[in-house]
């Protein structure tokens, strides 16, 4: 690749960073410090972040309002929390954060049978280039609630009108056994970014078996890199690597 496009690719990219931050309790060490997330995160310098697991109002992490101090400590305005276990004392679920507007936004649930309750939030963000549709999650742990949780999503009557615009499905997918991509997303035209598996293992963070945190995105999303974060910090903050995409939108839809 020559510089000139090089260095119009990254003037045009967008960064996404998806990460289950555990409560912010280290995988290892089981201590509570959300400032090792912060510093992890800040050093991606992101634009989009997709936050699993986190808490609000929980004994645990000392009652702090995380999706609010996250905002904040990152910089990134424009929010959107989901909510989807509730604890005694507050709960945890998912978090979106945006550097630009999000101008269209749904939280939707992916609740399957009597399991554990789960969600999805859906945002339309107005990036400088474009808009891009941010389809983020945190799958069950049976596959065939996984599988039901993506039909369901993708048939969703929320989604199926932005399907046009660059569109990606991100988040902790639980899929251990890597089946979603050959399934209902492969139908509807999604791609799996994080490929090939064996360079994208992220649980557990110390000593990664499974490709557990996963992007697929349709064909008028075009990535330039996506990568895990594999620094010391980042394997001792959580008990996931965070993944980080850089990725830039079709001209016809910018």
């Amino acid at each position: 690749m020559d510089s000139t496009r090089s260095t119009r690719e990254s003037q045009e990219s967008v960064t996404l960073l998806s990460y289950n931050i555990h409560k912010g309790i280290g995988g290892r060490d089981r201590s509570y410090r959300l400032e090792r997330i912060v510093n992890v995160i800040q050093a991606a310098a992101p634009d989009i972040v997709c936050l699993q697991e986190v808490d609000r109002n929980v004994r645990r992490t000392h009652f702090d309002d995380q999706p609010h101090l996250l905002s904040e400590l990152l910089e990134l305005p424009h929010m959107m929390y989901q909510l989807n276990v509730h604890l005694k004392h507050g709960g945890y679920g998912n978090l979106l954060l945006s550097r630009w507007p999000i101008v269209e936004h749904h939280q939707l649930s992916l609740r399957y049978s009597w399991k554990k309750n789960r969600g999805a939030q859906l945002a339309v963000i107005q990036s400088p280039h474009g808009k891009v549709v941010v389809a983020h999650t945190h799958l069950g742990l049976a596959e065939k609630e996984r599988h039901w949780q993506v039909e369901h999503l993708l048939a969703h009557h929320l989604l199926r009108p932005l399907r046009h615009l660059p569109t990606m499905l991100v988040g902790d997918t639980n899929d251990w056994r890597n089946t979603l991509c050959n399934g209902c997303l492969k139908t509807h035209g999604f791609t799996l970014a994080t490929h090939p598996l064996s360079k994208f293992r992220s649980f557990p963070a110390w000593m990664p078996l499974g490709s557990l945190d996963k992007v697929f995105h349709n064909p008028a999303l075009i990535v330039h890199d996506a990568h895990l974060i594999r620094s010391k910090l980042a394997k001792d903050a959580s008990d996931h690597l965070p993944l980080c995409l850089r990725f830039g939108l079709q001209p016809a839809h910018s």
